[in-house]
């Protein structure tokens, strides 16, 4: 005997025991009036409708009636009613219970079916966020099985997709790849849902055009929520097509957009040492100069070829950091004694700017000390280009939480806020900056991929005409000696 079948014998036992207890109090022990009994036996009647169903609230009614006539209408003892009153009062306790279990049944039916479409809904809710959390369409595809059959608790889910026979699988049972032809015709011909069985059939549609099925197996879900869950999964996979779609017409703009800048930058970089080269050993093959001018132009010669292989090193770095080629060694490093060798490696800032060094001789930062030296080339390099010969440059260090803070400040003629945010990028020279000095727009990007490989970022904060304060942080020695 199944377990359904005990629970609907054991509540019909429960029912009578019920029935037989408020007669038997009733009749045995307190003397109340019909009415007292009635009412109490219609409670009986409505609670079994509420709880169980209209079967049990009709068949007890009927029984209950029967019962009230023959204990406590008279003539007691018998099924033959006296007063034609009596009579009038049995047929309305029949009908009311009748009715009143009717009534209940119908408002617990009613309330079923709507906490059966709230859970429909949260279903359709759950699954709406599990898929627009996914912009890529090989990830949404690889998860959507999964999610499905999460949210609507269906023991297999299994996503079939007419481009190339795809086969997406969630759940126990196992699909063979002889059902593949099957589940394509499914597709093919399918212009709604279906139920077969257990199992939920849902076309996946791009328009008109048919794109999949959607297989759910033990699952209670209606066919209106199966046709909204493909809808949904349809526009899902819609949505991360054209999200990868626009992200490559993005990335192929992007790509032409630094193609162009490299070959506007490197060529007009190349153009005007080669051209100074050229002039210079023109002059000297042709022999019309003296000795002065002849050292001046190898001088020249020197002195652009330095620029050339400068530039050429500089893409050479640039595309190492981007390849993450570039093997770094991380240790304690003293801050102070960093900044030292940076301004002997650039001595020509110097020269042409009194540099003020206010570095606590006491910081330490984990870092490779050759790249952070680059760092701090850059930048003062960088800070001397666009300020007039003679202005001051500060290089200043301060502990800010866990990291090392160093900047390099200027008053130069500044970066315009709308540029700020942009001369880290490669090949990027700010209009106002692109006149008048030279340079690739490659030494702030570098500078930044150096940074970011140490765990630090990269910032600047400049107003026109009063300067620029470039600022970079380096994780502490104090804090990160793990790393080391």
């Amino acid at each position: 005997m199944d377990a359904r079948r005990i629970v609907v014998i054991a509540r019909w036992m429960l029912a009578s025991a019920t029935l037989f207890c408020i007669v038997f109090v009733y009749k045995r022990w307190f003397h109340v009036n019909p009415t007292t009994v009635a009412l109490t036996l219609l409670l009986l009647i409505l609670l079994l409708a509420a709880f169980w169903g209209l079967r049990y609230a009709i068949a007890v009614s009927v029984a209950a009636t029967a019962c009230y006539n023959f204990f406590f209408l008279p003539p007691i003892g018998t099924f033959v009613i006296s007063d034609p009153q009596n009579w009038l009062a049995l047929f309305a306790f029949l009908a009311t219970a009748v009715i009143a279990s009717r009534l209940s049944e119908r408002a617990r039916t009613q309330a079923g079916e709507a906490k059966l479409r709230q859970n429909e809904l949260e279903v359709l809710f759950r699954l709406s966020r599990e898929l627009l959390q996914t912009d890529s369409s090989a990830t949404l595809l690889s998860s959507l099985p999964l999610a499905v059959a999460s949210v609507t608790e269906a023991r297999l889910a299994i996503v079939y997709l007419l481009e190339g026979d795809r086969l997406y699988r969630a759940g126990a049972n196992e699909i063979f790849e002889a059902e593949i032809p099957h589940l394509r015709q499914l597709s093919l011909a399918m212009t709604g849902v279906h139920e077969d069985g257990d199992e939920l059939q849902v076309p996946l549609r791009s328009g008109v055009r048919p794109r999949g099925l959607l297989l759910l197996r033990g699952t209670t879900l209606s066919r209106k929520t199966g046709e909204a869950i493909g809808g949904l999964i349809s526009l899902a996979m819609d949505r991360a097509q054209a999200l990868e779609n626009v992200a490559r017409g993005e990335a192929a703009k992007e790509s032409e957009r630094l193609r162009t800048l490299m070959i506007d930058s490197v060529t007009h970089e190349l153009r005007t040492p080669l051209t100074s080269i050229k002039g210079a050993a023109t002059a000297l093959l042709e022999g019309n100069v003296g000795p002065e001018g002849s050292r001046e132009l190898i001088t020249i010669i020197d002195e652009e070829s330095d620029r050339l292989n400068r530039l050429v090193s500089e893409a050479v770095e640039m595309a190492q950091l981007d390849a993450q080629k570039v093997q770094m060694h991380f240790g304690p490093v003293n801050v102070l004694r960093l900044v030292e060798e940076a301004l002997e490696v650039c001595a020509a800032v110097g020269q042409s700017h009194p540099v003020r060094v206010q570095v606590p001789a006491d910081i330490q930062v984990i870092a490779d000390g050759e790249f952070l030296k680059k760092v701090i080339c850059n930048l003062l390099e960088n800070a001397a280009k666009y300020s007039q010969i003679g202005s001051p440059i500060t290089v200043s260090a301060v502990m800010d939480g866990e990291h090392v803070a160093v900047s390099v400040a200027d008053r130069g003629i500044g970066i315009d806020p709308s540029e700020q945010a942009l001369v880290f990028e490669r090949f990027y020279r700010a209009r106002s900056q692109s006149e008048g000095t030279t340079g690739t727009g490659m030494g702030l990007a570098i500078s930044r991929s150096i940074t970011e490989a140490h765990g630090g970022e990269i910032t600047v904060t400049s107003q026109p005409g009063h300067g620029s304060v470039f600022t970079f942080t380096v994780p502490a020695a104090a804090t990160t000696s793990a790393l080391a």
